[in-house]
């Protein structure tokens, strides 16, 4: 064990260090000038917002990408309070996210400093380890405690707050190593009877979610799949862990197998409502996940094996028993797969005017590489690209996930950039989304952050505009401005951008936004009446 001495910043940088954290996102304030102190002294790169949200939804970008603890440091009282979207979001996608808050001085407590408030009970539901540290040289254990609790399965945000005489205090203290973290053992005989039930099944599907790469089992799925010749869909950061051209990754033909398969394996996501909440009708379910936790309490599955997902699908593939050829199978879907494929070329293939938003995927296809990181922040408009975009690569796709929060797009675009500063980043908005968090331009402005962001104005609420008047026959604060210049805004930040009414210029204009090197926004005036159903599964 290390002895360190320095001021209360200087010993968190050096806890934070130990487990591979490398830059830090932020909104300046005063309660958290230590961590700055350190940083700044030892040429570990700050990233400023201008809303705390982006802050802690940037470093969600870089847990997820990266598969590593991400670190946003946040001011006292406001500064923690308008994290706490992006704190919320990283607990439901299960992102190890480590905030840092500012606190009012703890010897006048209760006197009414400056954004004196208790932030733990706020936090505390939505993270799964929250703690107040009193004791300057306490920082190290308690930032090492917090960071191993966030990366073990099932991952998640964490939360640690210093009061203000705690961090500005000098002492010495020991920097524990970081733990190595040992993978969860499934239970042998519920993983042996989770393969007995996929190997025997006439029509077994898998479906693969974002833990199956936040778990790095994207090789032991291709794994499992090949062995047993099952067909893969994919959702969240699922998406890519069998590149599009495999023969047994699958994405249009999702109601023919769900509607007709006997046996459906649901991979590292939860039951939830974009799987129909694990109905699947006369289907057994196998539901694996990476810890007992997240085993489903709403349903009954007919197999549940909980741990380490390489170590489950590996076993899955090596199933010692018979196993029924499921060929037949495989080419029905296929053949439901290349139809809804023809009927989606037609519609990305559109010359109508207004735009439909499929045009805009259809064009967007022919210019984003393989390796490109596609970043959805919207409702309607972004729904389609769940549907039209097929990610290439695993760790390529970035939504809001379950919780469904809009305003993720500027901070995922700064943590994807910082991540990957040679790739092409490409921000999916709707109008409305546009107004959580284009501000946030700005900031990757001006720290040279180049990003391209496709906005479909649309000027409404599509997913409650249409809902609502068939509902009631009306609709109300469902409308925002028609063709309002989002473009401009960005200009105006330092920017550039244009805005696209025909067709036949969305290539060119997407081609000028990639080729631009700032952040360029393509403002996409969409057909308002061709709305994306509810029913989307984009995450």
């Amino acid at each position: 064990m290390q002895r360190i001495e320095g001021h209360g910043g200087e010993l968190a940088l050096a806890a934070l260090r130990a487990y591979g954290v490398r830059e830090m996102f932020t909104l300046s304030g005063g309660h958290v000038f230590p961590l700055y102190d350190a940083a700044h002294r030892n040429d570990f790169p700050i990233y400023d917002v201008r809303h705390e949200q982006s802050a802690v939804f940037a470093a969600e970008a870089v847990a997820k990408l990266q598969r590593r603890p991400g670190l946003a440091v946040l001011t006292a009282g406001p500064g923690v309070t308008n994290g706490i979207s992006g704190l919320t979001s990283a607990y439901f996608n299960a992102s190890p996210v480590l905030v840092l808050g500012g606190r009012a001085p703890a010897f006048r407590w209760g006197s009414g400093s400056l954004q004196e408030m208790d932030h733990l009970p706020l936090v505390a539901p939505v993270t799964k380890h929250a703690e107040t540290v009193f004791s300057t040289d306490d920082i190290p254990r308690a930032v090492n405690a917090a960071l191993t609790t966030a990366l073990t399965p099932h991952r998640g945000p964490v939360f640690l707050d210093f009061p203000l005489e705690t961090v500005f205090s000098v002492t010495d203290a020991d920097l524990p190593a970081p733990p190595g973290i040992a993978p969860v053992e499934p239970d042998p005989d519920e993983v042996a009877r989770a393969a007995r039930l996929v190997a025997a099944a006439e029509r077994p599907v898998i479906i693969a979610g974002s833990d199956v790469y936040a778990g790095d089992a994207t090789a032991a799925l291709r794994e499992a799949a090949e062995a047993l010749q099952v067909p893969v869909f994919t959702n969240g950061m699922g998406r890519g862990s069998l590149p599009p051209e495999h023969p047994l990754a699958f994405a249009k033909a999702r109601r023919a197998a769900l509607s007709g398969a006997d046996v459906v394996v649901v991979v590292g996501t939860p039951l939830d409502f974009r799987l129909n909440f694990g109905d699947f009708g006369d289907a057994k379910v196998v539901h694996v996940v990476d810890a007992p936790s997240q085993r489903a309490g709403h349903v009954q599955p007919a197999a549940a094996p909980a741990g380490d997902l390489r170590l489950i699908l590996s076993a899955l593939a090596d199933h010692p028993g018979d196993r029924v050829d499921h060929a037949g199978w495989i080419a029905d879907l296929r053949a439901a797969e290349d139809a809804a494929k023809a009927r989606d070329a037609e519609e990305m293939a559109a010359e109508t005017d207004p735009i439909r938003p499929a045009r805009v995927y259809g064009e967007l296809r022919k210019v984003l590489a393989r390796d490109a990181i596609t970043i959805g922040d919207g409702g309607d408009f972004v729904s389609y690209a769940g549907r039209y975009l097929e990610p290439a690569q695993p760790g390529t796709w970035l939504d809001p996930g379950p919780y469904g929060c809009l305003g993720t797009g500027m901070g995922y675009a700064m943590g994807a950039r910082v991540s990957h500063p040679d790739r092409q980043i490409c921000v999916l908005m709707g109008d409305g989304a546009a107004g959580f968090s284009l501000m946030d331009v700005e900031s990757l402005v001006r720290q040279k952050l180049p990003v391209v962001i496709v906005v479909g104005n649309n000027g409404i609420w599509g997913l409650e505009k249409h809902p609502m008047r068939a509902m009631y026959g009306y609709d109300v604060a469902a409308d925002l401005q028609p063709e309002l210049r989002y473009d401009q805004v960005v200009t105006a930040l330092g920017g550039a951008g244009e805005t696209v009414a025909k067709s036949a210029d969305l290539g060119p204009a997407l081609q000028r936004a990639f080729d631009a090197g700032v952040p360029y926004l393509v403002n996409v005036i969409t057909d308002p009446a061709d709305a994306y159903p509810r029913s989307s599964n984009l995450a």
